[in-house]
């Protein structure tokens, strides 16, 4: 599934991650939010913004390709 929003604000804000940790800031860790498309509270189900897809159907679930670009980043 393509979303090429989501991988551009990833990259964007590990980018700055990183620019932080040259100028000597101690970041220890980053996390993406989230996991799963899900319930938010002001917003329903309407938003998509996980790096899985579910299906609220058939429960079906599909790594999203910024989840697939995240593992990969991660794996180096």
């Amino acid at each position: 599934m393509r979303d090429p929003l989501r991988r551009r604000y990833i990259e964007e804000h590990l980018e700055q991650v990183l620019r932080a940790r040259r100028e000597g800031v101690p970041v220890e860790g980053y996390f993406v939010w989230t996991l799963l498309d899900n319930f938010e509270w002001a917003e329903g189900y309407r938003p998509r913004f996980g790096l899985v897809h579910n299906d609220r159907l058939t429960q079906t679930r599909t790594v999203k390709d910024s989840g697939l670009w995240y593992r990969d980043f991660l794996r180096g």
